[in-house]
């Protein structure tokens, strides 16, 4: 991989926005040139949700918004891959610039505001899909919705018999009012809405949680989420907190992730793997960068994981050094596979 290696550090001379596009763009046009990537380590195998995932390392939600090359990002030894953020109507999104590098820190500040297709591009691209990875949706409201749990329904319909798994985010930053969503009585309703719309389809169901929520919040979640019956939960989406950064681009809007998130989002991670045990599967991400990261979140309670920004920062060839390291901490440790690290260090 090294030649994408060495091509993600030239788009990082583009700006952030315009890199990532182009980023797309090569990515849909390469694909079938790309070759298939190595057999992984059976050590790294996990069940989950009733699926059987090769390893734990997932693209996050964000990159591949409208669903449009899942298939060739399988290729560089993921997992599996998470794909929107897709609300019911297409999205301009808000103005630019809305992407930031904190090349300084690590990180990325975004306040792109759920830019998509729409459902309809969304489902086009997944029903056009060759490949047979392991890709999950997921779903938000639009910006301007008199009824955003509608949305999520209607999202839901749409896509869920086309992708692995749902993931329902109510918790990014740059939809005014949509965290209210992680409220006990709004996402008892949210909840209890998409479960009567699966049916008895039984398609996973997984809620994407924001850091920044205090203990009570936390419980209230946890109640929530137990009582759903709802199957796993994202720990954590981008966090509007600033910690101490280096950067000049410290001060925009937005979530920030990447590297100054690593930290808060696997204490939230460990918290909610305290408060629900293994009723739910659980999804770490927030500023995973290395083996050593992915490790402290699979024993902090994550059944996966997924990231993003450290690719921006260290290319796609980030993936095969992460499952390397990975199985390096866990014969060092005695375990004999990831199952059974998992929460080890969450007691």
């Amino acid at each position: 991989m090294s030649f994408f290696d060495s091509a993600a550090g030239l788009l990082r001379a583009l700006p952030a926005e315009r890199a990532h596009n182009l980023t797309l763009t090569l990515a849909g046009a390469a694909a079938p040139f790309f070759p298939r990537p190595a057999a992984d380590d059976p050590r790294l195998a996990v069940s989950a949700f009733g699926l059987q995932f090769p390893n734990p390392v997932g693209l996050a939600a964000g990159f591949d918004k409208n669903a449009q090359v899942p298939d060739a990002m399988g290729k560089f030894g993921f997992g599996f891959v998470e794909c929107g953020t897709v609300t019911p109507r297409p999205q301009a999104g808000n103005p630019q610039p809305r992407l930031f590098r904190l090349t300084e820190d690590g990180a990325v500040i975004n306040r792109m505001g759920f830019n998509n297709g729409g459902i309809q591009e969304a489902a086009r691209n997944l029903r056009a899909r060759r490949g047979h990875g392991i890709v999950g949706i997921n779903i938000g409201a639009n910006k301007d919705s008199a009824d955003r749990i509608s949305d999520y329904v209607l999202g839901f319909a749409a896509l869920a018999p086309l992708a692995d798994y749902v993931t329902v985010n109510v918790s990014s930053p740059n939809t005014p009012g949509l965290r209210g969503l992680q409220n006990r009585e709004e996402l008892t309703r949210l909840l209890d809405s998409l479960i009567t719309a699966r049916g008895g389809t039984k398609k996973p169901i997984l809620l994407k949680i924001a850091p920044d929520l205090d203990s009570r919040a936390l419980d209230e979640i946890a109640d929530v989420v137990r009582a759903s019956g709802i199957e796993g939960l994202i720990v954590s989406n981008t966090t509007i907190a600033r910690p101490s950064l280096k950067s000049s681009h410290a001060q925009e809007t937005g979530g920030l992730s990447g590297r100054p998130l690593f930290a808060p989002s696997t204490q939230v991670l460990r918290a909610m793997r305290q408060r629900l045990g293994k009723s739910a599967i659980l999804v770490g991400v927030g500023g995973i960068a290395g083996g050593a990261d992915a490790y402290e979140k699979i024993k902090a309670g994550a059944s996966l994981l997924q990231l993003y920004t450290a690719l921006v920062y260290q290319g796609p060839g980030l993936v095969a050094r992460i499952k390397q390291e990975l199985v390096a901490c866990l014969a060092r440790d005695g375990y004999a596979d990831v199952m059974a690290a998992i929460g080890s260090g969450a007691e």
